[in-house]
Parts: structure tokens; C-alpha cells; sequence
């Protein structure tokens, strides 16, 4: 990512939009280099797949991996029995400090709209 005439930064970047028939679920994103799209993937998962809240979701500790290092990051709160579950299947797990900072807008089911800031930065919400 170093600094050069007509090179391109190498960036992550994802805003991502969850629609559901056609209306907005959520808004999700973070900043955090490489970590961001594990960072928004997990949050994604965790709404729709394991119906979690946009709290839940947002301050769940995360993991983090990558083509190289050849390794599974993990955070220091990571639940052991999911990282000795990895090991088993011969994965190289490292815990590790915060992963991504990742914000998220949600449509409840009810129709109300809950905004999270990730408890791992400064991060804050706004509600007008």
C-alpha cells in the first residue's frame, strides 16, 4: 500500500445494504484495513443466520482470517471450545487483540430501527 505516481490504494472497503423483499434490513460497516470484510461477514451471519440482535451481533468477539498468514485470528474473548473445535480440523488459531470496529443499522421485525456502535473503539450512535 506504499505511495507511488498512478498507483491505487489498496483498500477493503465494503458499505454493505441488506435488503429483505426489496427493503433495507441493515446497514453494516467498519473501518479496519484487511479485517473488514471478516468483520462485516460476521455481522451479517450473525443477524441473519443466528437471528442475534444488532448489539449481540456488533460486540461478539470476532475472528479473523486470510490466505497469508496461513493463520486464524482470534480475539483474546474468542469461546475456547470453537477454537479447540478449529485445532481439531488442524487450523493454526492465535488470539489476538480487537478486531475491525463495526457499526450497524438493523430493522427490527417490529418495525423499529436499532443503531450499534462497537464497543471496541470511541464509536458512538446518533438518534434524530
Amino acid at each position: 500500500n506504499s505511495i507511488q505516481p498512478g498507483k491505487r490504494m489498496l483498500s477493503s472497503m465494503t458499505p454493505t445494504l441488506v435488503l429483505k423483499n426489496g427493503k433495507v434490513l441493515m446497514v453494516v460497516g467498519t473501518p479496519g484495513g484487511t479485517t473488514i470484510p471478516t468483520s462485516v461477514y460476521q455481522s451479517i451471519v450473525d443477524v441473519v443466520d443466528f437471528k442475534m440482535n444488532a448489539n449481540l451481533s456488533i460486540n461478539s468477539p470476532k475472528f479473523h482470517n486470510q490466505w497469508l498468514p496461513d493463520v486464524v485470528f482470534v480475539e483474546e474473548n474468542f469461546p475456547e471450545s470453537t477454537i479447540e473445535s478449529l485445532e481439531k480440523m488442524n487450523y493454526k488459531v492465535e488470539k489476538r487483540g480487537q478486531i475491525g470496529r463495526t457499526e450497524m443499522i438493523l430493522v427490527n421485525k417490529d418495525g423499529t430501527i436499532s443503531g450499534v456502535a462497537d464497543g471496541r473503539g470511541d464509536d458512538s450512535v446518533g438518534v434524530e
